[in-house]
């Protein structure tokens, strides 16, 4: 189609032309032969709300979309040469962070103080790299039984103002999940340990590695005396596993203070969806968390005296919990399915375009056989489409033997994520009157009470936002390859929150493998991508500063 010297000339008559031009170019690019190429673009192929993404489209071309993996920019080569050089003091630094056994979780005078003393260490950190440093006084959290403890604080730091540059903030977290060796740990899970270019901890993934990667990143450029190509701020908590406490409302705060000059804002506290091929992630499933309790009255029943007399609490309850879902996964709650965004075909070529080998997923989750059997209908009802889970029964008798009880009341445990553009107040709405309509269907002379606990609302973003482009140049220069464009079928409600409050765009790149286990045992990450992952940072950071 080409020659290997002609000069090739496009002219499309509209954008859907233009767009599908410049993927024909990205293929043909990859080819490495070297032709010109001119795109005459017509003014009525550009409608006004299209031009900022034509000039990204066109910076993409600019910037090397074509290149395989080259040899970094000049001004990275040192930067990158300085972190393969002292990988092993990152390493030991990552060490001596998982040591400190910030569990935000058990709410416990020693783990409190363990936090407070990890808050400590990240600040003296950031300082030493110069950093303005505030650590935010957070107050005191008061538990159920009465007992207050007091929340870690929040560290708001700074780096660089320089009013001609971007300004971008990584948030970050490093309280940890409960870890205990017995439970199933095949090494100390609070001493960082290698194994085949493992690093087992707890921790060392989520999140304290990607923070570390994020500061290894700067110090590179510290170490080496090069300029900063961004200003960088950072906004650290020590609370995150425990649903954040409080910081909504200091983001609320400093909403027009210390968020007033950021221009994007980075996350990185969720993984790739293979082994080896980086992601980047543009969208989170929301979450509804609900409780359905029937009660006859506050005392157990004895099964022999009482059995064939009552409508039993239970009996009532597994009706209830049976007609939320079938055996396919579909949710039986009408009219839930009303407002999920229409699939479109763009949609489904980006799943299409996804690395994701089934066999080796079913394998490493253990699975017999998934509900589905191509790779996209797996991503969609992971991402696009809501799901309910069953969570448990409260009240019910769980202990090994036989005891012959009538539950005198039990409580029910289920949750709905949530995708665009369902609403969690409709949600509530019609969970509700699905449940109060089966019960009454049942004439039970029990009380049902349902209650939504918890109510997240999904997040997604706009691919072709100046960070997620720069995102993809810096993937494409460390790793030589396009990355995953993932959603995650999790919540991670601090995406939605800065992008509600601070109204900035917000990018998720995660530096985790599939494989590393967060929240579970023999949580890792791996050297490689602790370390390629840091300079993935280093290269973002010039990109950014390119594009911006």
């Amino acid at each position: 189609m080409f020659g290997s010297t002609a000069l090739c000339y496009f002219i499309p008559t509209d954008w859907r032309q233009l767009c599908e031009i410049t993927t024909l170019l990205e293929e043909f690019g990859r080819s490495k032969v070297q032709r010109p190429v001119l795109i005459f673009i017509r003014s009525s192929c550009v409608k006004p709300f299209q031009a900022a993404s034509l000039l990204a489209l066109l910076l993409l071309l600019e910037g090397g979309m074509f290149s395989s993996h080259s040899p970094p920019p000049a001004p990275l080569e040192k930067v990158f040469q300085y972190i393969d050089l002292h990988q092993d003091e990152f390493v030991q630094t990552l060490k001596e962070w998982v040591a400190i056994e910030s569990d935000s979780v058990q709410p416990v005078p020693r783990f409190r103080q363990e936090l407070f003393r990890m808050m400590a260490v990240a600040a003296d950190t950031l300082q030493r790299l110069g950093a303005r440093v505030t650590s935010v006084d957070m107050g005191s959290q008061q538990l159920p039984d009465g007992q207050s403890l007091p929340i870690p604080p929040v560290i708001l730091a700074e780096l660089g103002n320089d009013p001609t540059k971007g300004t971008v903030c990584f948030y970050g977290h490093l309280d940890v999940q409960p870890a205990d060796q017995g439970d199933g740990w095949l090494t100390d899970p609070y001493v960082l340990t290698e194994v085949d270019g493992k690093l087992y901890g707890r921790g060392a993934t989520d999140n304290k590695g990607p923070v570390l990667a994020w500061i290894n990143a700067v110090s590179a450029f510290r170490a080496l005396e090069q300029d900063l190509p961004v200003n960088i701020k950072f906004i650290i908590e020590g609370m995150e596993e425990a649903g954040s406490v409080a910081l909504e409302e200091l983001v609320e705060k400093e909403k027009n203070r210390f968020f007033s000059g950021v221009d994007y804002i980075v996350i990185s506290d969720n993984l790739w969806i293979s082994q080896r091929k980086p992601a980047i992630t543009y969208g989170t499933r929301g979450n509804s968390y609900f409780t359905v309790e029937v009660k006859c009255r506050d005392q157990d029943f004895h099964s022999g005296t009482f059995g064939g007399i009552l409508h039993e609490p239970m009996a009532d309850l597994v009706a209830l919990l049976g007609s939320l879902v079938d055996s396919s996964g579909h949710i039986l709650v009408p009219g839930i399915y009303d407002e999920v965004a229409p699939l479109t075909e763009e949609e489904i070529n980006t799943y299409k375009a996804i690395h994701l080998d089934l066999e080796e997923y079913r394998n490493s989750s253990r699975v017999e056989k998934f509900l589905f059997d191509t790779k996209e209908e797996i991503l969609m009802h992971l991402w696009r489409y809501p799901s309910l889970s069953i969570h448990g029964i409260e009240g019910a008798f769980d202990e090994p033997g036989a005891k012959t009880v009538i539950p005198g009341q039990v409580i029910g445990k289920f949750s709905i994520r949530l995708v665009p553009h369902m609403n969690v107040s409709v949600v509530e709405k019609q969970v509700t009157r699905h449940l109060e309509d089966v019960f009454s269907k049942r004439n039970s002379s029990n009380k049902m009470v349902v209650s939504m606990t918890l109510g997240l609302h999904p997040w997604i973003a706009n691919v072709n936002d100046t960070q997620y482009l720069a995102a993809k140049r810096a993937i494409r220069t460390v790793f030589g390859t396009e990355p995953d464009m993932i959603r995650d079928g999790s919540t991670i409600p601090i995406a939605k929150m800065f992008q509600e409050i601070v109204h900035k765009s917000v990018v998720l790149i995660p530096l985790g493998a599939v494989d590393d286990g967060e929240h579970s045992q023999n949580e890792k990450i791996n050297r490689w991508n602790y370390i390629e992952g840091t300079k993935l940072f280093a290269a973002f950071f010039l990109e950014m500063a390119q594009l911006h």
